[in-house]
């Protein structure tokens, strides 16, 4: 069997999904210390200011990752034939034939694989727009949360999560959802990889995939 080599991501793709992956270890780390830090706090504003940095690493890490989630968003509507929404959707019957393969492969019934395929399979593309959905919603919470005293805040989180303590639940569980699929996510990247040799993986530094050559 031969390959040849594909360009599949545009580098403002690439550089959107590092800034992502690692805006989100880094809120991860800082929120969790924000919520329940472990360090003397007794060290605040005198010998140390643990807190202190850990809020501005974590509002810094806020604007990447608002950054990139603008990003996406910008490339489901400009991005290349595999970056934009509608390839993402089962809204084709080419699209409805692979997320009903991709889920009978994912669980072992068939071991069918779209070859002709060069982006996300749609399981993995509506999974993504989730993501993203979720991520609007974070960082508007964020938001919310960081600047209670401007009216523009004040009004869409009162709109979309009522009270601060509502939006700040709300934020910790949407941070849940982003560690789960984080561990999935990298679980089956790294399982595609081993089955079919397009070089997944390493697309993402690259750009670039193989595919059965005709």
């Amino acid at each position: 069997m031969t390959y040849q080599k594909k360009k599949c991501w545009s580098i403002l793709l690439r550089l959107y999904h590092w800034a992502f992956a690692l805006s989100i270890v880094t809120l991860c780390i800082t929120g969790f210390y924000i919520h329940g830090p472990w360090t003397n706090s007794m060290t605040e504003g005198s010998a140390g200011f643990p807190m202190a940095y850990a809020r501005l690493i974590h509002f810094v890490a806020g604007y990447v990752f608002t950054s990139a989630v603008l990003a996406r968003i910008f490339l489901y509507i400009f991005g290349n034939k595999q970056e934009r929404i509608l390839e993402h959707l089962p809204v084709t019957p080419r699209n409805i034939k692979n997320l009903f393969s991709t889920l009978l492969r994912y669980i072992y019934i068939t071991d069918g694989h779209d070859t002709d395929r060069l982006g996300h399979n749609i399981l993995a593309g509506m999974t993504y727009l989730i993501i993203i959905i979720a991520a609007l919603f974070q960082l508007v919470s964020g938001f919310y949360l960081l600047y209670p005293e401007m009216a523009i805040w004040e009004g869409y989180g009162l709109a979309i999560f009522g009270s601060q303590q509502a939006a700040r639940y709300i934020h910790h569980l949407i941070m849940w959802l982003f560690m789960i699929f984080a561990f999935i996510h990298v679980y089956l990247v790294i399982w595609n990889d081993v089955r079919e040799p397009e070089g997944l993986v390493s697309s993402i530094f690259t750009g670039v995939k193989f595919t059965h050559k005709a």
